[in-house]
């Protein structure tokens, strides 16, 4: 069962199913019954995660009126439902989505493969790029050269390096968000910064709004922190935010915290505008709930033409409301652990004191040599070269699947390092599966979301150029194949997601 439950009001519903679109039908084709279309529609709505699982959905009687269909139509959809397991009824309490007993939840994120196990397999499991050099190389003699000072103390630094939580707050200044070093906490990156914040703020049993899909190691993350998850559903496209929904759901569930990711999207790749993110601080605060702000994609905006919107915490300086999270690990490289908290003084206070009890503080070569980039330029170089790089990788990726596999849907981002593929109604799971078994790594749909939705979707990073875009493609191909054929499931019949 899903972890809040909330409810899908006739009207919504129907506006949902009636923007969905309609199911191809080939010349001489039967088209399926009412009842049975109108149960795919909604079972494609659930396993989008554009409907959670555990909503309550409408009564028979209202869900007829609002479609200008019978009532038999309605109650032999939701028993066609039933049967399927997207549907779970008691007498006299009304009926609530689900997912079937054969969707497990995944148990695990995306861990990252060692480089010399991946042999001749191309990993498109981690969105994760080499390191800009020369920078990272200069950076750590830089940092070399001034580590003799620090090693001279206990080396123990729990709100991070003074020098470095400077350079820090002075990058939100320049950027017209006046910020003090007492403002920000050094961390072992961004996993590092949230894990700190749900344990100060939300401990076992409180909730967490998140979108649906978000980023799948914080999900697990959180769920083994024991939170309880409320998945607010992105919309179609780049657009990302409804504000509608998002202000319901804070209404209504009051999680203690919500987290998000305006700056190109893990795995969407969407960019909030300066309306959605002032609304969505705006509802927070009504709400009283906390909302942390993950920032990590923030650098990568891949269109130069691109205005980016305000970052968020320009819309509550104070930091009262909202908690900004940044990291080296997207921009710069995944093995610079280094992230940072941005948050009120008596907040990162607390953060800090109960850091004696986890990691006790980020290395301090590590700190250094993130403030040797930032203060010598490195930093605006090596993101150049970064952003050059990730939109090479982009457009390679991009022409490679749309010559190789023209059924799959996406929309192009304009920045970040994914693509969120819709696989042309193909289970996204067994397309992860049949990927191993021809040479590519896959992230399926459902880590990316609470319930087990999204099985229709796999996500694909700008990790790779050239001829090995061009050949992950060819092999997802191959994967795709395998998994229409039934191939990839042995004898069991291949199953689709299509309405």
């Amino acid at each position: 069962m899903a972890q809040w439950t909330s409810a899908v009001g006739a009207a919504q519903l129907a506006r949902q199913l009636q923007a969905q679109q309609p199911r191809p039908v080939g010349p001489g084709a039967r088209r399926p019954p009412a009842y049975r279309a109108l149960a795919d529609g909604i079972r494609l709505l659930v396993l989008e995660g554009r409907v959670p699982v555990a909503a309550r959905l409408p009564a028979e009687r209202e869900l007829a009126l609002a479609l200008s269909v019978s009532r038999t139509t309605v109650a032999a959809a939701y028993e066609a439902l039933r049967t399927e397991g997207f549907l779970e009824s008691r007498r006299g309490a009304g009926s609530w989505t689900a997912v079937p007993a054969g969707n497990p939840l995944p148990a695990r994120g995306l861990e990252p493969l060692p480089p010399e196990s991946l042999g001749s397999m191309i990993d498109l499991g981690c969105a994760s790029l080499p390191a800009p050099e020369p920078w990272l190389t200069r950076a750590v003699q830089g940092a070399i050269e001034e580590l003799a000072p620090y090693a001279h103390t206990h080396g123990d630094y729990p709100a991070g390096l003074p020098a470095l939580r400077q350079m820090i707050a002075d990058r939100y200044t320049a950027r017209g968000i006046p910020t003090m070093p007492e403002q920000i906490m050094v961390t072992t990156g961004a996993m590092g910064a949230i894990d700190a914040i749900c344990h100060l703020f939300a401990g076992r049993g409180e909730r967490i709004a998140v979108e649906s899909p978000s980023y799948a190691n914080i999900l697990q993350l959180m769920r083994e922190a024991g939170a309880r998850l409320v998945p607010v559903a992105m919309e179609e496209g780049l657009g990302g935010w409804d504000m509608n929904r998002w202000r319901q759901v804070l209404r209504d569930a009051a999680p203690r915290l919500a987290y998000v990711v305006a700056d190109f999207h893990n795995p969407t790749g969407a960019l909030a505008d300066d309306d959605r993110r002032r609304d969505l601080v705006d509802a927070a605060r009504s709400a009283g709930t906390v909302l942390v702000v993950d920032e990590t994609m923030n650098e990568l905006c891949l269109d130069p033409d691109v205005r980016m919107p305000r970052r968020v915490c320009a819309f509550d300086p104070a930091g009262s409301t909202v908690i900004t999270v940044g990291s080296a690990s997207k921009a710069f490289w995944a093995g610079m652990r280094i992230g940072w908290v941005r948050a009120a003084p008596d907040v990162i206070r607390s953060l800090v004191a109960a850091r004696a009890y986890a990691d006790m503080g980020t290395p301090v070569l590590e700190q250094l040599a993130l403030n040797w980039l930032m203060r010598t330029g490195g930093w605006a170089e090596a993101v150049q070269v970064r952003r050059e790089q990730a939109r090479e990788n982009r457009d390679a990726l991009v022409a490679a699947v749309r010559r190789e596999l023209p059924d799959w849907e996406f929309s192009v981002p304009l920045g970040g390092l994914t693509l969120w593929v819709r696989t042309g109604g193909l289970s996204g799971s067994r397309l992860a599966v049949a990927g191993e078994r021809v040479g590519v790594r896959v992230p399926s749909g459902p880590r990316f979301g609470v319930d087990g939705a999204f099985e229709g979707y796999v996500r694909l990073p700008f990790t790779v150029a050239g001829p090995v875009a061009d050949e992950a493609a060819v092999r997802l191909a191959a994967a795709a194949q395998l998994v229409g054929s039934g191939a990839a499931a042995g004898a069991e019949a291949p199953r689709t997601f299509v309405a």
